[in-house]
């Protein structure tokens, strides 16, 4: 990641899963909180970094429209992308079994952290650092969702290909729920005809479902 922080432990603790707390020996994080509370923050801060970028952008839109662009733009499959691409998740601090159990490859993991790294140049640096991060790391990325047309919901263009290729209607199926009631993560597969097409993960079944959904349609296309 090329952003020089001027308080290095910001970004620390921006990186230092919960997990890592308690295995601070063996997972090497000098952190004295988990990136929680920066990733609350970044959240934020990112939702309204993107709201001003699309509404600058695009200028004819309206406000449903540009509400599907900013969801696709921060959802937790663009994000974790995004963090990969910075290496993200090789620098990121787990436990030592969050990282056997997949904590480098977990989407919403890696959303989460890249929202609590956003939250940590924000209290460096200011939001024109995040504006002038995001305008070079993440918004050039809005012009493959345009092309794809993956800010449409995902489920429902599912729907569309399916209904055009004669199968029969997606099912969708929480397989798996892990972690406490207020931080609990979903897996679910969407099934065509008996057959799982696509699996995803989210905080919510609704988003483990687009998750799925967005899978499926990768696959079929």
């Amino acid at each position: 990641m090329d952003i020089n922080f001027r308080d290095p432990q910001l970004l620390i603790t921006a990186l230092s899963h919960r997990s890592s707390l308690n295995e601070k020996s063996q997972s090497g994080t000098t952190a004295t909180e988990s990136n929680e509370r920066l990733e609350f923050l970044g959240d934020a801060v990112l939702e309204l970094a993107a709201t001003l970028y699309l509404y600058q952008q695009r200028p004819d839109e309206d406000e449903g429209k540009l509400t599907a662009y900013r969801s696709a733009l921060v959802r937790t499959e663009t994000l974790a992308e995004l963090a990969k691409e910075l290496g993200l998740d090789q620098r990121m601090y787990l436990s030592k079994g969050e990282e056997q159990g997949g904590g480098r490859e977990n989407t919403s993991l890696l959303a989460d952290l890249m929202e609590a790294v956003i939250g940590a140049l924000y209290l460096d640096q200011g939001f024109p650092a995040v504006e002038q991060f995001l305008q070079a790391k993440l918004f050039p990325k809005f012009n493959q969702i345009l092309q794809s047309k993956s800010y449409k919901d995902q489920k429902s263009l599912l729907q569309e290909e399916v209904q055009a290729k004669s199968y029969g209607t997606p099912v969708y199926q929480v397989v798996k729920a892990v972690g406490p009631d207020h931080d609990k993560e979903f897996t679910v597969e969407v099934l065509v005809d008996g057959q799982v097409w696509g699996v995803g993960t989210g905080h919510s079944k609704q988003a483990a479902s687009q998750a799925a959904a967005a899978a499926a349609l990768q696959k079929i296309t």
